[in-house]
């Protein structure tokens, strides 16, 4: 069953793979940032977003498997 808790799943675990397979959108050189190059500090940026991402999809699959747990108690309960 799609529910939109479960496409934002999807997206937080998807984003990351889309974001480093784009290698065009980060292979230069500028913006410098504290004498790192962008190609390197955007990598090691998106190491911070996944975690963060993969944490964020954690707790929504949490959310979402606890509340069919409770939706299948309640539906045999009033049968």
């Amino acid at each position: 069953m799609v529910t939109p808790a479960r496409v934002v799943i999807g997206l937080c675990l998807v984003a990351p793979f889309v974001a480093m397979l784009w290698v065009g959108s980060y292979a230069k050189t500028d913006p410098v940032l504290i004498g790192i190059p962008f190609f390197y500090w955007y990598q090691m940026l998106w190491v911070i977003i996944s975690t963060a991402l993969t944490m964020v999809a954690y707790k929504l699959w949490q959310r979402d498997q606890r509340d069919r747990a409770t939706r299948s108690e309640d539906g045999g309960a009033s049968k």
